[in-house]
């Protein structure tokens, strides 16, 4: 990195000016780089905190609102897609305006709708303030990063962003165990609330510490048409996934939500080839390995958000587990995760992203395929051999696929590479969710009838399958008040089993996507700007 020199004005986050190789020394303890790093942190680790603690939570808040199964989707995919379709917006909203000021918003706006999220007394409200949560976070992550790009000098960058997106991993694994105290011990609406005093930290240390720092070519036109095609895409295509079961795939409604979703990448991509500032320069994608490291982590994501989504029910309401005790059994998930990162980017860095990144996807895909073999009374020690294996495979993926981007990207462009692996990392979890849900109510909605029938249980007429049908979905037996134990035990008995199939089925697509995945790595390498960009890819 040369002295003093900001990336070019191409696309909409890659003006954050580049660490000066011997910055200017902070006057006190404003712009302290360490210090900066630390306040940086603690916002930062809100938004990855709440990507994994609220799977643990949505088991009591589709009880306690008596939401849908679709519902319970949006809780994920609301939040997720906010994130994602602005993020990259984000950063050039802080190039424009200054890091520390869109920084700082983003920790007020996080916090308050956190807050709100907790005081909801419905899950339309719920799903609303989660949507604001992706936005104000998208605010803060791009902002951190040039933050510390600005604080930092060379020499120090990449350790200060190592040690940064420890805590963000850190956070993300943790968050099904924190959520698990919480729901358990105070209520659902805590998992929400513990934002409002980080919120409050993250703030005051950002209004202490934070030293503002501007672009020399700070951006002066927005892509908002962009910015519309890219959202309008995203929602038709995870709306269209999402009410297919209801609809049927074959329903014309179904596919004239595809077709618009197809339309409006098209035009999107099109549109992007003409603006002068685009959201995502085009240019980028001419590079065979860095297009792959994007291809793979949507992959990832789609494999992993979305088989996690449905394990957060098994344990709950198939294996009857308290919340805490869910959290718990997802330990061997999230410490291979945090012990595997660190192993895999020592890795990465001997051997080069293709050997470790295809073999993360593979231990990955026989994971999910393990996962696709439990049962309504697999044991704690099978599940967790899965669930370890997971995290493991995820490690090299989770700290690689950033470097193969970055580093294939030109340097000019290395800010808006790193938006864009964030972005496909959450749009990627997204469609998981949205994709592997869409399996499980196919599957529940073709298996239940028969397996009813088969328990010879009173026949139920449409209307009654289908509400059943939607409990199942997320593994409650659909008992009416003052059913007979003997007929409890048998409709529990079909709708585990039911439930089940489903997951089976939706952990046997996520398997099939990974192997894909392994596919694609393979197509990846380690670029010119590998170097520069290593440490972003612990991001």
């Amino acid at each position: 990195m040369t002295s003093q020199t900001t990336v070019d004005a191409t696309g909409p986050a890659d003006k954050i000016p580049v660490a000066p190789s011997d910055p200017t020394p902070a006057k006190g303890l404003r712009g302290h780089p360490w210090l900066t790093l630390f306040a940086v942190a603690i916002g930062v680790m809100m938004v990855a905190l709440d990507g994994t603690i609220v799977a643990i939570a949505n088991p009591a808040i589709q009880k306690d609102l008596g939401a849908s199964f679709a519902d319970v989707q949006w809780i994920t995919n609301g939040y997720f897609l906010a994130l994602a379709v602005t993020l990259i917006t984000a950063g050039k909203l802080g190039d424009r305006f200054g890091h520390r000021q869109t920084f700082l918003i983003g920790v007020v706006g996080f916090a308050a709708a956190s807050a709100a999220i907790g005081l909801s007394s419905s899950i339309a409200l719920v799903v609303t303030f989660r949507v604001f949560q992706g936005l104000f976070g998208a605010l803060l992550m791009p902002a951190a990063l040039g933050l510390l790009r600005a604080t930092f000098p060379a020499e120090k960058l990449n350790m200060a962003i190592g040690i940064w997106g420890m805590v963000i991993g850190a956070s993300t694994a943790g968050g099904p165990i924190l959520g698990g105290v919480l729901v358990e011990h105070v209520s659902w609406q805590s998992v929400f609330f513990i934002n409002v005093p980080v919120g409050v930290i993250a703030l005051v240390f950002g209004l202490w510490i934070l030293l503002d720092h501007r672009a020399e070519n700070a951006p002066r036109s927005f892509d908002i048409l962009g910015i519309a095609l890219l959202s309008a895409a995203m929602f038709c295509l995870v709306w269209a996934l999402i009410k297919a079961p209801e609809w049927g795939w074959g329903d014309g409604k179904t596919w004239a939500f595809v077709v618009a979703s197809v339309a409006g990448f098209v035009l999107f991509a099109f549109w992007e080839t003409k603006v002068s500032e685009p959201l995502i320069p085009l240019a980028l994608f001419r590079s065979v390995a860095l297009s792959a490291g994007v291809v793979l982590m949507v992959l990832m994501a789609i494999a992993f958000m979305g088989g996690l989504f449905f394990v957060t029910f098994y344990l709950q309401n198939v294996h009857g587990m308290s919340p805490i005790d869910a959290g718990l059994h997802l330990l061997p998930l999230t410490g291979m995760m945090i012990v595997g990162s660190p192993l895999a980017g020592a890795l990465i860095t001997k051997l080069g992203p293709r050997i470790p990144l295809a073999g993360g996807m593979a231990a990955t895909a026989i994971a999910m395929f393990g996962m696709s073999t439990l049962e309504t009374d697999t044991g704690s020690a099978v599940m967790s051999i899965w669930f370890a294996l997971l995290g493991l495979g995820l490690a090299p993926v989770m700290v690689g696929a950033t470097e193969v981007i970055v580093g294939n990207a030109p340097m000019e462009l290395s800010g808006v590479a790193g938006g864009l692996q964030q972005a496909a990392m959450q749009i990627g979890g997204s469609l998981g969710t949205a994709v592997l849900g869409a399996v499980m109510a196919s599957k529940v909605d073709s298996d239940l009838a028969g397996n009813w029938a088969d328990a010879k249980l009173p026949p139920m007429n449409e209307a009654q399958l289908a509400q059943a049908a939607e409990a199942v979905q997320v593994g409650v037996p659909p008992l009416a008040p003052n059913t007979p134990a003997p007929i409890a035990e048998k409709i529990t008995a079909v709708a585990h089993e039911t439930f089940i199939s489903g997951m089976g089925l939706a952990s046997l697509v996520a398997a099939g996507v990974a192997l894909v995945a392994v596919f694609v790595a393979f197509l990846t390498k380690r670029g010119e700007n590998a170097e520069a960009g290593a440490g972003v890819g612990h991001i």
